[in-house]
């Protein structure tokens, strides 16, 4: 192959409303609670076992919202690709397969100067999520079950999401990308109409 293909960039939007990253903090904290109190009789315990879930319910939105980005990007990959004849095998499938599995080394690196410590966990928890939920549920018609244990049900929801369909795996050798968030991204834009 003579060069990568340069696919478009990712973009990640901040989420808002319905909750707090406060809410995330308090539900950390309760859980660190109650795991330290193992065994004793914990004050309260009813109140930090619903600040647990809150705190999961606000994990859940963000991948919901960070699947969103995704799946749009997901979208504009194949849009790409269904225009360049030479590349028509490839689906959302493969693109997933490439940011969860082998981003480009730029890409990488960029996420954990963020702070992105397991970006695989993130991203297809997120695109698990987002298949199951295309928008925040209320609160209340989770199951208590399912907001302890909502990591192992989007683990499971992205290898579904996977094995929809055949699909052929590309690495970051064949495909380049670069990711934004939405504000630098603007001022990237911003910068490029000045500049013309």
């Amino acid at each position: 192959m003579a060069h990568p293909w340069q696919l478009p960039p990712l973009i990640l939007h901040p989420f808002s409303g319905g909750g707090s990253v406060d809410e995330l903090l308090e539900g950390s904290k309760a859980a660190l609670r109650l795991e330290e109190a193992r065994g004793e009789l914990v004050e309260n315990s009813e109140d930090l076992d619903r600040r647990i879930l809150l705190g999961r319910y606000q994990e859940i939105r963000m991948l919901i919202f960070l699947g969103k980005d995704l799946f749009r990007w997901l979208q504009q990959c194949v849009d790409f690709v269904e225009r360049t004849g030479e590349l028509s095998d490839y689906s959302e499938q493969s693109f997933a397969a490439l940011i969860v599995d082998q981003p480009p080394s730029g890409v990488r690196e960029k996420l954990e100067r963020w702070g992105v410590t397991d970006r695989r966990a993130v991203f297809s928890r997120a695109i698990g999520v987002h298949t199951l939920f295309s928008s925040p549920p209320p609160f209340e018609t989770l199951s208590p079950t399912l907001l302890r244990h909502y990591h192992r049900f989007a683990d499971h929801a992205y290898i579904c999401f996977q094995h929809l369909r055949p699909f052929h795996a590309p690495d970051s050798k064949q495909f380049q990308f670069e990711i934004y968030a939405s504000e630098e991204y603007a001022q990237l834009l911003s910068d490029q109409w000045e500049e013309t």
